[in-house]
């Protein structure tokens, strides 16, 4: 399978990515949007996204907004993430992040999960450190 052939549409193999189902839409320049269709899989017992989902949404496309800034870099890792659950998600899952570069290989980025074309449902801040093939 070639890298274009990737269902996320992340132009990498994230297995987590692909098994969740998440969709990317944009990844350059520091920023990075992805979607997440809710399944039934997805859900807690309200029958809303559960907090780990939104959370590793919330992972996916902050680390692909770092990894943007580098075209050499194979991925980015996460060093700390902080989230604020701010209300449920019983929609679609949009995701947005935009990264700042601080230094050669850390990246502080924000991150945000909006319920569907509604309101915020989460928001994130994270440090990443990119990571490289020959590392």
């Amino acid at each position: 399978m070639s890298d274009k052939d990737h269902l996320s549409g992340i132009d990498f193999h994230i297995p987590f990515a692909e098994h969740l189902g998440v969709r990317a839409s944009r990844v350059e320049h520091g920023e990075a949007e992805i979607t997440l269709e809710l399944k039934e899989e997805h859900l807690n017992s309200w029958d809303a996204a559960h907090g780990g989902v939104i959370l590793s949404v919330l992972d996916m496309v902050m680390g692909l907004s770092a990894k943007s800034l580098d075209s050499e870099a194979s991925g980015a890792i996460t060093i700390e993430l902080k989230t604020n659950f701010l209300q449920i998600a019983t929609e679609k899952l949009r995701a947005h992040a935009h990264a700042i570069r601080t230094g050669r290989t850390l990246i502080f980025v924000e991150g945000e999960v909006f319920n569907g074309d509604g309101p915020l449902a989460a928001k994130a801040s994270g440090t990443f450190k990119l990571k490289y093939p020959k590392e």
